[in-house]
């Protein structure tokens, strides 16, 4: 976890990230509406391909419940915060479904996930 003085930065970094998690295993896609910036890019490797999807689809797919049905009892979402610079974080979040890899933009409305790059746990 990255040591800082601005503990409420910290905070507003994991709420983003909880709002993403949580948001696609509770198909809540208020949530992960707020956590993501219109121009996300999440990508993937699936043998050997690069696969990405973009704020919308994620926003859809979690409406129509495609994370509740990978959701299960022990979520165990670890979130590191790598590093924090001004308007950027980077952070790496573990689950029991998930490794992401994700970054971060302090915008307008707030932190707002930009990239992720993710495999199965």
């Amino acid at each position: 976890m990255v040591v800082t003085q601005d503990v409420e930065t910290a905070r507003a970094i994991q709420r983003a990230v909880l709002d993403y998690f949580e948001g696609w295993f509770d198909g809540d896609a208020v949530r992960m509406e707020r956590a993501l910036h219109p121009e996300l890019a999440k990508r993937t490797v699936a043998g050997g391909v690069l696969r990405t999807v973009g704020a919308r689809e994620m926003i859809d797919a979690t409406a129509a419940g495609v994370g509740r049905a990978q959701d299960v009892d022990d979520r165990g979402i670890d979130i590191e915060i790598t590093h924090i610079d001004g308007a950027g974080a980077s952070v790496v979040v573990r689950s029991a479904v998930f490794i992401e890899h994700v970054h971060l933009a302090r915008t307008r409305d707030g932190w707002r996930i930009v990239n992720a790059l993710w495999q199965r746990a």
